[in-house]
């Protein structure tokens, strides 16, 4: 397998929806589960599978994402031949959004040209899913296709599709002749010559593209049969490794259904909740159906319900805070909060 694909992640996307959680990061590098990221998980199946040349295309704000990835150490992308490669996007407002973007390919041409894996497979950055990709490729060559688009049950696109190098290179090469600007574009045209197939992905999968979306799929991960399919023992999910303490639980705290990570210190109650590392809460405060980020700080008696913090978030005491399952009360990163405030 690690001759045969080339991955190719593109992390140019922007969707306004997610601003409040994105504004200061690559949507790439948002973090999810309490201790990854979402491109850990397109990511990690690219590597299970054996793939061993990894281009992420990012755009903007891609500072956290680099430094998540590093070398691409903790993915054993850190190599002497192939490896993990970043290619940061000129300014492509045109094709914002569209997975795939030859232009944006173009810029770094010499890198599919100086490849050696017979197929490509390209993605976006913000599907959460364990995939193996290996009976998707065979499916792929013994069906005779020329692009396979990978789609869920219900028939909506995953933007994740596989291609023969040579071809894709072609399409990179005559794109302002065919007027294709990216892989959807040439799925969706019926009048040329290439066989275009359709796989559909029996797996769970969940495409990360708003605030309400990514805070009901956080919640579906409370969910046992849902964790056990994410998170499987012979295909990992790999993150950057952080050495920290493991949590204290003060007495008189009380957790119930929740994820929590290393290096915390709970002292209130967490219910229904994702508590990333570095989180304090203090005595008497209460979490429920949250989502708290790294290095939060939630004082002595606050409430919150159906909250979600970005990192750094301070709440001071006696806070009150709610929002809903349909509308998740959001506070950006670095924020100061003390006042009693329900959404």
């Amino acid at each position: 397998m690690k001759k045969k694909l080339l991955g190719i992640i593109d992390a140019t996307t922007y969707h306004e929806e997610l601003e409040d959680l994105i504004i200061h990061r690559s949507q790439a590098a948002l973090p999810f589960a309490g201790r990854y990221r979402i491109i850990d998980f397109v990511l990690s199946n690219m590597v299970n599978t054996g793939i061993r040349s990894v281009a992420i295309f990012p755009k903007m704000q891609y500072r956290s994402l680099m430094d998540h990835l590093g070398s691409g150490k903790n993915w054993d992308l850190n190599r002497k031949r192939d490896g993990l490669f970043f290619f940061p996007s000129p300014v492509l407002e045109s094709n914002r959004n569209r997975i795939g973007a030859f232009d944006l390919f173009a810029a770094n041409l010499d890198y599919f040209y100086r490849s050696t894996q017979e197929y490509a497979f390209i993605s976006n950055c913000y599907t959460v899913a364990n995939m193996d990709l290996r009976p998707i490729l065979e499916w792929h060559i013994h069906s005779g296709c020329d692009i396979t688009e990978i789609r869920q049950k219900n028939g909506k696109s995953l933007e994740m599709f596989l291609i023969k190098t040579s071809l894709l290179i072609k399409l990179i090469e005559t794109r302002h002749e065919t007027g294709y600007t990216c892989m959807k574009d040439v799925t969706n045209d019926i009048h040329h010559d290439y066989t275009v197939c359709h796989y559909t992905y029996e797996g769970y999968a969940e495409m990360i593209n708003s605030i309400e979306n990514y805070y009901s799929t956080s919640m579906k991960l409370l969910k046992p049969e849902v964790w056990k399919e994410l998170f499987l023992k012979e295909r990992p999910i790999l993150t950057k490794v952080k050495d920290e303490p493991p949590t204290k639980y003060e007495k008189g705290s009380s957790v119930k259904n929740a994820m929590i990570a290393n290096g915390c210190l709970i002292s209130g109650t967490v219910e229904n909740s994702i508590i990333s590392r570095g989180v304090k809460i203090g005595k008497g405060a209460v979490v429920k159906n949250s989502i708290i980020m790294q290095k939060c700080q939630i004082e002595d008696g606050c409430y919150l319900d159906s909250v979600i913090l970005d990192k750094d978030v301070k709440i001071e005491a006696g806070a009150q805070i709610t929002g809903t399952a349909q509308s998740p009360f959001v506070i950006r990163k670095g924020t100061k909060q003390g006042a009693l405030m329900n959404s």
